[in-house]
Parts: structure tokens; C-alpha cells; sequence
């Protein structure tokens, strides 16, 4: 070999031996992964939606998804896992499906993590209330000094259940379980409309007959909430006669999906029907209520607001008056945001300008993306989160026997046929095209009240549907409460305002209590 030769290859080995090096020191780096374990004593394989939370800092309290200016500051990953074996080991990877980077992407500091095992995929419903009952989960682990893109596994034990306490039927109401024959057929199994009668405290000592109020819940709402909070809430109301006497029936509009909002869906099943043609009647056979129109009322809140517009607007020989308080989107031209009704369609997630649309405000300032409420949900499963739940009820069934999307999670593209599908639930739409049958039957019937300040801006489509009714010359109220939020509406005694305003329809002649 010439020396000329030697020296060129001498060159090279000195360029390419550290190279190489660093080559093998890169794919040496072990991305954080974790190592998960059941530990229940139970020799029964658990199985479903495993995620695993991670969190700047050292705090002993358990995880979940951050809301609003916090949204982004809590990690987490999921998949579905099937029939984990008690004391056996699993490999996670916590960088397939994860918000709001894969988690191996999270800076070097110090951490604490969590895991839990959502087994009844219910999760989703309401994540940042905490876990609920029964939900499997390990203890926080503390990590210090964690470098994500390189450290050994992290091992947590799916050890520990929340604990769960039998919800009784609160006193001087009754429980509501009806069998539906309409939904049963639909679903091919037994389906059941549930919830709790309030009674007045005089109904045991007299005959009378009472108007009947249907109180539709918000998302999130269940039985045991019904039972806990709302319950108990009115019935210290008409104790102290705060309220005028009527009977209260509290729905509970929770799903598997979501929450089915009693709308009649492809998906859900009838459930508009299945509340008029039978529930109705039925408790109008069991309890002293006056039976007509005059003397059936809907309210209800958030969902439940919009439920309760829904119904009176789809089924206005029922009902003799409707009352939403802060109700999701009524008017589609913005469905939190996107106008659903353009053509061609918008971005579900970005502005003509290409800015983010802003879901969530506090405190005046924008402080969560609906891009980044529609990724959380994506990781924490489409078993029952909200825009998943819009789904259910609004979309037509696709050829997997799930709903369509309406729009695409990667890139916020709109599906112009969804969208145009979702029409027949745009209440404002329904208005516009039925005005002339409408008209009269809802007049003086539609009360709708949202606080300024709403975290989700549903004044905005609540002020598109005012304006809708407006033009189409039938009378509504509308009450925008200054500076009020989603959360703080009815401070101030608007369940007494509402209720008054119902028994003047019921009973013109009697006298009306002062609101708190």
C-alpha cells in the first residue's frame, strides 16, 4: 500500500471512530418508558383503558388532566390493555398516544407520576373532578432528577380503588327507574330512564295537583350526583319555601357515550321519544301532576340547557314553557367557536388567520385551546368525552357501527357531510326552517340566561339564537347576567326566579315568592 493510501484511511478512521461512538452512544439513550403492575390480590385478569399521568414537581396528590391555564403542565399517555394478570408485569410506552408531546419529550427535572385503569371506560365524563369511584390506580410516585429521553423504567402498582359509598335515595324523593320499551328495542337489551321525584312537603297531606318541572343535567351529572348535590339543594329550597311547590323530576342524561340529551339519534337511540311518548305518561299515572301543558316545564343547565331547548322546540304541544340556563351551542354558526354552517367549511381548530380557536376563558383572558381539549380526550378515550359525546348524538352512523366524526383530530378539517348532517340538531336551524308552524306554539315559551363571562363562551351562539328568534318575530327572554361564569350562574337565587316564573304560567291567579 502507497503511504499516500495509508494516510488517507488513517484520516478517515480518526473521522469516522468518533462517529461512530456517538452513533452507539445515541441509540444507547433509553427513552422513559414504564413498567406496569396489578397488584389487587384478585385472580381475575383486569382489562381496559390504562393511562399513566406524569407532573413537574413532588406532589403526594393524585393526577389528572389540567384545565384551562394549567392544561399543558400535566403529561399523559393511554392505550387500551387487555386482561393484565395480577403480578404480572407490562411494558408501557408512554410515547404512542400521548398529550401534550410524547412523554419521553418532557425536560430533565423532578417528577411524580400516576397510573390508573379506567375498567368501565367512564373516565372521560368528567376527568377533572378527580377519580372517580372504584377506578383502579397506583400510588403517586415521586420521581427526582428524571431525564425523560434517558432513564431507566419507572415502575408504578395498580394497587389502590377510590373509594366508593353507596348513594341512598335522598330523603322526600323517590327513586326513578323505568324500563323504556322504545329504547330496549332499539338496543336490543333493557334500557332504562333514571332519576329522583322531589315531592312537595305538602303532597302527603292533601290532594292537590302540582305542575311538574323536568330538570335535565349538565355533562358530567350522574345519579350519584343528582343524589349528593341537586336533591338535597331543592329540597332545602321548598322546606324554607323558597320555591313555589311543584314537583321536581331530575333526569340523569348520562351515557356510555356521553350524555344522550334525550335527543332522538341514529346512534343514541330515541330518546326524545322515549321521554314524551312514555316516561311522561307514566309518572302523570303515578303522581298528582297537573298533565297538561300548562303544567310541564324543562330546565336544566349547560347539556342540560340545551336539552331542555331542544325538547320544548321539538316537542312544543308537551310543554308549556322552557328555561336553559348557559345551554351548549343552540345556533351551530359557532358550535363553541366554528361556524358549522359555512361553506366550504372552516377549521374546526384554527382561524381564517391560522390562529388558534380559544375554548376556555377565565378571568377575561383565553386560557385553553379547543385543539388542546379535543387532544386531551383523544388520549383519555372516546368512551364519553364531550366532543365524542356531540358525536353520538348528532352524527350518522358510520359504516363501523360508530358515529362519524365531524371533523379530523390531526388536522381540525371539517367533514362537510357531517356537518350538514348535524342541521337537523341545530335549533336555530330547526326554527328558521319550521317558523311558520313554530311560531305560535312557542311563543312567550323559550327563557334562556348565560353570565357574560361564560368559560366556554356560549353567550355568543346563545346570542345568535336571540337574534334568530328575533327576525323569525317569536317572542323569547333573554338574560345575560354581567360578569357571571358557567360555574357561579345561580348564585343569587335563580332557581327561585325560574320556579316563579313557571307558576305564574301554571297558576296565573296565585301569588309568586320573592327570589333569595
Amino acid at each position: 500500500m502507497k503511504k499516500s493510501h495509508f494516510s488517507i484511511l488513517l484520516l478517515l478512521a480518526i473521522w469516522i471512530l468518533p462517529l461512530a461512538a456517538n452513533s452507539q452512544s445515541a441509540t444507547s439513550a433509553h427513552p422513559l418508558r414504564f413498567r406496569i403492575r396489578v397488584q389487587t390480590g384478585n385472580s381475575t385478569p383486569v382489562s381496559g383503558r390504562l393511562i399513566v399521568f406524569l407532573a413537574p414537581g413532588k406532589s403526594p396528590r393524585e393526577l389528572g388532566p389540567g384545565f384551562g391555564p394549567t392544561a399543558q403542565q400535566v403529561w399523559f399517555a393511554a392505550k387500551e390493555v387487555l386482561r393484565l394478570k395480577d403480578n404480572e408485569a407490562m411494558d408501557f410506552d408512554p410515547d404512542d398516544l400521548a398529550y401534550p408531546q410524547p412523554l419521553s419529550h418532557a425536560p430533565a427535572g423532578d417528577y411524580h407520576a400516576m397510573a390508573l385503569l379506567d375498567e368501565r371506560h367512564i373516565y372521560a365524563y368528567d376527568p377533572y373532578s378527580g377519580i372517580p369511584p372504584g377506578i383502579l390506580h397506583s400510588p403517586v410516585v415521586v420521581i427526582e432528577h428524571l431525564n425523560p429521553a434517558d432513564t431507566s423504567p419507572v415502575e408504578l402498582v395498580l394497587k389502590e380503588r377510590a373509594a366508593e359509598q353507596p348513594t341512598s335515595t335522598p330523603s322526600s324523593s323517590e327513586l326513578l327507574d323505568f324500563t323504556s320499551p322504545v329504547l330496549s328495542d332499539f338496543w336490543g337489551r333493557p334500557v332504562h330512564i333514571r332519576g329522583y321525584v322531589l315531592l312537595p312537603p305538602e303532597y302527603g297531606s292533601n290532594r292537590r295537583r302540582y305542575p311538574a318541572v323536568y330538570v335535565t343535567q349538565g355533562f358530567g351529572g350522574t345519579m350519584d350526583s343528582i343524589a349528593k348535590y341537586v336533591v338535597p339543594r331543592y329540597r332545602r329550597f321548598l322546606q324554607e319555601k323558597e320555591l313555589p311547590e311543584m314537583i321536581y323530576i331530575f333526569l340523569d342524561q348520562s351515557c356510555p357515550e356521553g350524555t344522550h340529551e334525550f335527543a332522538d339519534s341514529v346512534n343514541d337511540g330515541p330518546w326524545g321519544k322515549a321521554l314524551t311518548e312514555e316516561l311522561i305518561p307514566y309518572l302523570e299515572s303515578k303522581y298528582r301532576m297537573d298533565g297538561t301543558p300548562a303544567g310541564r316545564f324543562l330546565t336544566g343547565h349547560s347539556s342540560g340547557g340545551w336539552t331542555s331547548l331542544w325538547l320544548m322546540v321539538k316537542y312544543p304541544k308537551v310543554f308549556g314553557g322552557s328555561w336553559a340556563t348557559s345551554p351548549d351551542p343552540p345556533d351551530f354558526r359557532n358550535f363553541t367557536g366554528p361556524n358549522l354552517r359555512a361553506n366550504p367549511p372552516v377549521n374546526f381548530y384554527r382561524n381564517q388567520d391560522g390562529s388558534p380557536r380559544m375554548l376556555v376563558r377565565m378571568n377575561g383572558k383565553e386560557v385553553m385551546t379547543l385543539e388542546d381539549f379535543v387532544r386531551q380526550e383523544r388520549v383519555l378515550g372516546d368512551y364519553g368525552g364531550q366532543f365524542a359525546s356531540f358525536e353520538w348524538v348528532f352524527s350518522p352512523r358510520g359504516d363501523d357501527g360508530r358515529p362519524q366524526p365531524l371533523f379530523d383530530r390531526d388536522t381540525g378539517v371539517i367533514d362537510a357531510k357531517v356537518a350538514n348532517a348535524w342541521e337537523r340538531y341545530d335549533i336555530a336551524e330547526l326554527l328558521r326552517q319550521n317558523a311558520s308552524t313554530l311560531r305560535t306554539l312557542l311563543q312567550g315559551k323559550i327563557h334562556v340566561t348565560v353570565g357574560t363571562a361564560d368559560e366556554f363562551h356560549l353567550d355568543q351562539p346563545v346570542r345568535l339564537l336571540e337574534s334568530t328568534m328575533k327576525e323569525l318575530n317569536i317572542k323569547a327572554s333573554f338574560d345575560y347576567l354581567e360578569g357571571r361564569t358557567h360555574f357561579d350562574l345561580y348564585e343569587g337565587g335563580l332557581e327561585a326566579k325560574i320556579a316563579n316564573e313557571m307558576q305564574r304560567v301554571a297558576r296565573p291567579a296565585s301569588a309568586t315568592r320573592k327570589p333569595r
